[in-house]
């Protein structure tokens, strides 16, 4: 079960990276995350068979997502998802 939480871990951490166009090229971002650049591509494989669009930007020299896309993993009330899709409630 580690491995799995590890894994969502790593795909969250990876998201959060791309977001900000900061994943650097794939040699950085493997040891930036601790994992081989084989590693990395299988991660990137899973996300994009989530259907992430990713791509890598030679120009930012980062994966980007090529459209705007949300990525959340765990349990939330219903209560929470709903302030979660409003931008405006804190």
């Amino acid at each position: 079960m580690n491995i799995i939480i590890k894994q969502i871990e790593l795909i969250q951490r990876m998201d959060q990276l791309i977001r900000l166009q900061a994943t650097g090229t794939p040699d950085y971002l493997a040891t930036k995350l601790g994992i081989s650049k084989t590693k990395l591509y299988r991660l990137i494989n899973i996300m994009k068979e989530l259907n992430a669009p990713i791509a890598y930007d030679i120009s930012v020299q980062s994966f980007i997502y090529a459209e705007v896309v949300g990525f959340k993993f765990g349990f939330y009330t219903t209560d929470q998802k709903s302030n979660e899709l409003n931008p405006f409630v804190g």
